[in-house]
């Protein structure tokens, strides 16, 4: 396994997710609408972005517990069982912390 390779890919895609929270931060941050039928639309858009935020803040700590683990020489190994995690699913899903098997049984 090549965990410079997924360093690359992670470091990318926190990248991308900081980028996306700015402009997240700066839609809800914008002025608002004086028509009350806007506002409410105005309102509900700004959950959606907020559910937005919290996902991408989820994702971000994830991502930066990967990179701790490839600083630590741990990536790759299953938190919890201690067991290989496949090259196929680090591919699908970089930072994941589990393996196959113990990601199913948290269910």
């Amino acid at each position: 396994m090549d965990a410079m390779h997924y360093k690359a890919l992670l470091e990318a895609r926190k990248t991308e997710i900081l980028t996306r929270l700015q402009k997240i931060d700066t839609d809800l941050g914008r002025t608002r609408n004086p028509d009350s039928q806007e506002q409410a639309a105005e309102a509900e858009n700004d959950e959606v972005l907020e559910e937005f935020g919290h996902v991408g803040s989820d994702e971000l700590k994830a991502i930066d517990a990967a990179l701790q683990r490839i600083t630590d020489g741990t990536f790759g190994v299953c938190v919890k069982c201690g067991g290989e995690i496949a090259a196929e699913r680090l591919e699908a899903v970089p930072y994941t912390p589990f393996c196959k098997d113990c990601a199913a049984s948290l269910g």
